[in-house]
């Protein structure tokens, strides 16, 4: 928190610099935006109140370059929320790129899921309902990418491994518990920052005039700890409760991505093969509660523009393979995404609808919403986040549906 108070105070002090080569070349820009949700219930409870600021700052020049992203989120009765999104070191050299410091690295072509893109983990504090570049956590690494004409090879390093931060117990989005008996829950194991526990991926991209697609591969640990059953209490041969350890596991992923754009229609691809993954069981009696499979996980998309829309769908399906009855997972996850979007008012109104809809235990997150800029830099959303079913990734959620507002200035 020190560190990033730093950065922060250092940031707006290049910033004010008069005159000089700092003040000259430096791109400085961000946002600062007001965020208001209701839920919808009787009682109208505020979901967020949140103030925000975001302010990035770039220097580039001939053979270097930095970029220092520091942000501060603020909520009446809370502490500031101060930190870095983004703060690294770009050195160019010939053919190839290198960047090293706290960076998001974005990979695959699906949108709003995470096939391939595994690099950076996320924050869930608020489900996914932010924008994806605010869900994605910076990590410290250390990325090269060679360029050979239409070709990229990319390699990242990652020396310390970063978790997905999950929502705290009594959160709004605390995901449904698992098991059905009552469980103590242990802190997450953590592990030493040792060389064996890097992280490591690959990726080869190829960018062409009909289509551009991309091979990756990495050896990397799970962002999503799996609760382990490390102790069970009995009354006589009945369980009645158990203690829970969550823990990270490796991960080995091979998978690649494409889009093309034949007469006028965008195809995208997108699809991994993971191996290592452990899943919860039906019986916490078992074992400790999970068992270890391989999985395949791919999106299929397609962007079209009729009418003058903007309609883009996918099907998302994940396969756990060597299937087992009692895990709690079903065996064949099917997901669809939606999006529907047009311009009015000379393209300074849009309207949109993006949907998940999940199609085993049929619930869906629908999220509407309008966005007018007011005038350059300044526009208003208004939306609505509104979750249908009584179960499933979406259906759990289905007492939180919210209306939100956001007045968002950027420079």
């Amino acid at each position: 928190m020190k560190f990033a108070k730093c950065i922060l105070i250092g940031a707006f002090l290049i910033a004010a610099l008069p005159g000089g080569l700092m003040a000259q070349d430096l791109e400085l820009n961000g946002w600062v935006r007001n965020y208001t949700g209701v839920l919808t219930g009787a009682d109208g409870e505020f979901s967020i109140v949140q103030n925000a600021l975001d302010l990035e700052m770039g220097l580039a020049m001939e053979n270097a370059g930095f970029l220092v992203n520091p942000f501060i989120y603020q909520s009446p009765g809370e502490d500031l929320d101060i930190g870095l999104r983004e703060a690294y070191l770009d050195v160019y050299t010939g053919p190839a790129d290198i960047r090293i410091g706290k960076q998001q690295i974005i990979w695959g072509k699906a949108e709003g899921v995470f096939i391939t893109d595994v690099v950076s983990p996320k924050d869930l504090t608020e489900f996914l309902l932010p924008d994806f570049d605010e869900i994605r956590i910076g990590v410290t690494a250390l990325k090269t990418d060679v360029y050979l004409g239409y070709h990229t090879f990319e390699v990242v390093w990652i020396p310390v491994f970063v978790s997905t931060i999950q929502p705290v117990s009594d959160s709004l989005w605390a995901p449904a518990f698992p098991f059905q008996v009552p469980a103590r829950i242990n802190p997450t194991e953590e592990f030493d920052p040792r060389i064996e526990n890097t992280e490591l991926f690959a990726k080869y991209s190829y960018l062409g005039a009909f289509a551009d697609f991309e091979l990756m591969g990495g050896y990397f640990w799970d962002d999503d700890p799996t609760p382990h059953i490390t102790d069970r209490t009995f009354s006589g041969s009945e369980l009645t409760a158990i203690e829970i350890t969550p823990r990270h596991h490796r991960l080995g992923l091979i998978g690649g991505s494409f889009s093309m754009a034949p007469a006028g229609v965008v195809l995208r691809g997108e699809g991994g093969y993971y191996t290592g993954k452990f899943f919860p069981t039906a019986d916490p009696a078992d074992a400790d509660g999970v068992v270890e499979r391989d999985f395949i996980n791919y999106a299929a998309g397609i962007d079209l523009a009729p009418f003058g829309l903007i309609v883009s769908g996918q099907l998302i399906q994940r396969i756990i393979l060597a299937y087992d009855d009692a895990i709690l997972s079903d065996q064949v996850d099917n997901l669809v995404t939606l999006l529907v979007a047009d311009d009015f008012l000379r393209e300074t109104l849009r309207a949109e609808v993006f949907a998940y809809i999940g199609l085993n235990n049929p619930n869906a997150l629908l999220r509407p919403k309008i966005v007018y800029d007011i005038k350059d830099g300044l526009d208003i959303e208004a939306g609505a986040n509104v979750f249908l079913g009584n179960e499933g990734q979406f259906g759990q959620f289905d007492e939180n549906d919210m209306i939100f507002a956001k007045l968002t200035y950027s420079f």
